[in-house]
């Protein structure tokens, strides 16, 4: 029996590794039993449903952001599925209301607005969704704008002085989302500003959700700071159930996005590689944030003087779909293969088909190093996402 491993897969290809996922798992597993809490699964960075069977070895509940993020989370984890949305509408509120487990609205209007629809349904259904209020510290930890929920002006959650000396009757829960691939330390000073506003709002919940952003599988990261942390604000307040809600820390460093060279150009003293994949199509947040990922082949991240150096070019018509510069220790050639590291976590989740280029399949190598293909696009996936 013919066996595939990772060098016979054809780029382009998002290639997701078993083993990095599990290390990541257990992981995530030891601090949620250390430090008393749940640790729950966010879609918004990773929804590979096909690696799901691995992740429910581990983890069976998850946040929600969108009614096909809960659907996704019963069909393919089966547990508690937290749901936060900036805005129900009449359209989507009942199916919000009958596949979550927690419930958490943005503002006060919008909870006053649905309330008495949860309480029929709490009343009639047989079973219980917790009600909960987001709300915001303002507190900024996050560099990069486009990702800081707390910035002056903020869509997201409720200000302490826009509220009572008690919240809206019925809300069970308080959360808040601060961070963004953050540290512990971090978080520390978020909760901190949490404490000193809403801190009296405590007695009257449940449940307090920490929201996502805590980095815990990242090389450095504070575990046992982070375990203390929350270790600490459980005696504070034992009758609190905490969550915490992650995306990049379950997937980080798990999967790459395999390429090959298909020309090399030369113009002004640039030398450009163009490979089989697209920046802007398959790496958006290489140019959102912006940041440069790092290539295995290279000599680093850096350029280094004197060796063979290119940009990176994507193979579509946008002018800004490369990056640069990276060194290699010898010159590219058509059909060397580049692997662009970490692009499983916020990658494979948005993507775009612009261009109608190719998109990249996605492969699935397994702990013993054979290779499972889990999807090949092709022409009819783009012409249905067209009308």
């Amino acid at each position: 029996m013919n066996t595939t491993t990772i060098n016979d897969i054809p780029t382009p290809a998002f290639v997701v590794y078993e083993d990095r996922l599990r290390r990541n798992l257990s992981l995530i597993d030891s601090v949620k039993r250390r430090a008393g809490v749940d640790i729950i699964m966010a879609f918004k960075a990773n929804a590979l449903w096909r690696t799901f069977p691995i992740i429910a070895e581990y983890c069976r509940n998850s946040t929600a952001s969108s009614l096909n993020e809960l659907r996704l989370g019963r069909e393919f984890l089966g547990g508690e599925v937290h749901s936060y949305c900036p805005a129900y509408t009449t359209q989507t509120i009942d199916e919000y209301i009958a596949g979550s487990s927690h419930i958490t609205f943005n503002s006060v209007s919008q909870y006053e607005r649905f309330a008495s629809k949860l309480r029929e349904y709490n009343s009639d259904s047989g079973r219980h969704v917790s009600p909960g209020l987001r709300v915001n510290p303002k507190c900024s930890v996050i560099e990069t704008d486009i990702y800081n929920p707390a910035l002056p002006g903020s869509r997201f959650g409720v200000d302490a002085d826009h509220l009572g000396e008690r919240l809206p009757e019925g809300i069970e829960g308080l959360h808040f989302h601060a961070l963004c691939e953050s540290s512990s330390h971090d978080l520390e000073k978020v909760l901190g500003a949490f404490e000193q506003q809403f801190g009296k709002y405590l007695p009257q919940v449940k449940w307090v959700n920490m929201g996502g952003g805590h980095l815990m599988t990242r090389e450095g990261y504070d575990v046992d700071h982070l375990v203390k942390i929350l270790t600490e604000f459980r005696g504070r307040y034992p009758w609190l159930k905490v969550i915490l809600e992650p995306g990049s820390a379950f997937t980080w460093r798990t999967g790459d996005l395999l390429t090959s060279v298909v020309d090399v150009v030369e113009n002004d003293g640039v030398s450009t590689a163009i490979i089989d994949a697209s920046f802007a199509c398959h790496m958006p947040d290489t140019l959102e944030m912006p940041y440069k990922p790092l290539i295995t082949e290279s000599l680093g991240q850096d350029a280094v003087e004197g060796m063979p150096t290119y940009r990176l070019g994507g193979n579509s018509c946008l002018s800004g779909d490369f990056m640069g510069d990276w060194s290699f220790p010898t010159p590219l050639k058509i059909d060397d293969r580049l692997t662009l590291e970490d692009m499983n976590h916020y990658t494979t989740v948005k993507t775009t088909m612009f261009n109608g280029i190719q998109h990249p399949s996605i492969w699935l190598v397994r702990a013993d190093g054979t290779a499972e293909e889990l999807r090949r696009y092709s022409y009819e996936d783009y012409k249905s996402r067209m009308s």
